[in-house]
């Protein structure tokens, strides 16, 4: 277990780090390359869109058997990233070939979220066990040490250093995963997950015997209470994006500057460690319907705090709700994606939570930058609490349907 949580530990800090250097500071790059805000929110809205639209059907292709199995995968989409951020140093003059490849490059890295998640349950019904909780914590805190890091890095070499990251991050993944193999005797015979239920055989995740992974429209009406919960995901991570995208514009009109911005997102991510490493002792205590609940609360909290603040404190107040918002969201969200969706379905339901967070994304950057140029920060503030109240509410609404 030491061994494998170790090896999907470092599956999770290199992809978060990559992360980072990638979405966190693409608005650095690309103001660098001469883009405008405008054209950068056109960017991250269609790169938004399209994963949206990717993650459910990469799903259907590792459901369905063969090639593309979850480690596969996961090689290619790291070995695009790389292939990718070496065409832009050799060629990153042109305007619209930057947009294409760096649309491509922030796509791509959402899209392979889910299938790293199920990566994870897909090792642990083989008999694999691993601390997902602590593996998933310890890549928040790997973001949280480069966010901290790039930036002085980036003054000091220029942006051109966050493709070099990019390059040497993600060959470092590919190593890591191409290495993560299933042990010969956890693919033969009838394995069975630790809940008794019978599951596939072979690393390349050949289904049981009559057993078939749904459509994507029959899946969307076999989980009504799954599709609740993910209409409450997109309202709930709505405000979510909206905190992380527009923060500097809400710690400015309270005095603060990008130090206050660091420290405030370094103190959002860094608190998810302990939540999410400790997710496997609440699990013994706590449903996953509670856990889920508990964050809906955490997350429109959060949002009510920002709303109220009057000073950069009550903004790290704020932001120190993450301990028990996006922290127990995320583990909770797959863990209850694990146990309430068939194994068969089980990377479409990692992909459509994930794409709800893509979703959420683009109604966001495009809503919100609306909101403050015609209403103020605060407005946009009410507007964002309101729509995590309904969230909440649907999310709660949703568990309340929901067995276990």
């Amino acid at each position: 277990m030491k061994l494998s949580t170790l090896r999907y530990t470092l599956i999770n800090i290199t992809y978060f780090m990559a992360f980072c250097t990638v979405h966190a500071y693409a608005a650095v790059y690309l103001l660098d390359r001469g883009f405008t805000n405008t054209q950068i929110g056109v960017l991250l809205a269609v790169a938004n869109i399209m994963s949206a639209l990717a993650q459910p059907m990469v799903a259907s292709l590792i459901d369905r058997q063969g090639f593309f199995t979850n480690r596969n995968v996961m090689i290619i989409c790291a070995g695009i990233i790389a292939a990718g951020s070496a065409l832009l140093l050799v060629a990153d003059t042109s305007k619209i070939l930057v947009f294409i490849v760096f649309a491509l490059i922030y796509m791509i890295q959402f899209t392979y979220m889910p299938v790293m998640t199920a990566l994870n349950f897909e090792y642990q019904n083989h008999g694999i066990n691993i601390i997902y909780g602590l593996a998933r914590g310890l890549g928040s805190a790997g973001f949280a040490i480069t966010s901290a890091l790039v930036g002085r890095i980036v003054e000091r070499e220029g942006v051109r250093i966050l493709l070099y990251l990019n390059i040497v991050i993600m060959a470092v993944q590919m190593v890591i995963v191409y290495f993560f193999k299933l042990p010969k005797d956890a693919v033969t015979g009838d394995s069975k997950s630790a809940s008794g239920e019978s599951i596939r055989e072979g690393e390349t995740g050949n289904l049981a015997k009559g057993s078939e992974a749904s459509s994507l429209t029959a899946f969307l009406g076999k989980y009504p209470a799954f599709m609740l919960m993910l209409a409450g995901t997109v309202l709930i991570f709505f405000t979510h994006n909206m905190l992380n995208d527009y923060l500097i514009q809400i710690v400015r009109p309270l005095g603060g500057s990008e130090k206050h911005l660091g420290y405030a997102t370094f103190i959002a991510a860094f608190l998810e460690l302990p939540t999410m490493a400790a997710m496997t002792l609440f699990s013994k205590k706590l449903s996953m319907r509670v856990m889920l609940v508990i964050s809906g609360i955490a997350f429109t909290l959060k949002a009510l705090v920002m709303t109220l603040a009057t000073n950069i404190p009550m903004v790290y107040i704020s932001q120190s709700m993450q301990l028990l918002a996006y922290a127990v969201f995320i583990p909770a969200s797959a863990y209850y994606v694990s146990q309430n969706i068939s194994e068969t379905d089980q990377v479409k339901g990692q992909a459509f939570v994930t794409s709800c967070f893509t979703l959420s994304g683009v109604f966001s950057s495009l809503l919100c930058g609306v909101i403050l140029d015609h209403m103020g920060v605060k407005a946009m503030l009410v507007i964002g609490s309101i729509v995590s109240v309904a969230g909440a509410a649907l999310l709660t609404r949703a568990m309340m349907s929901t067995r276990r």
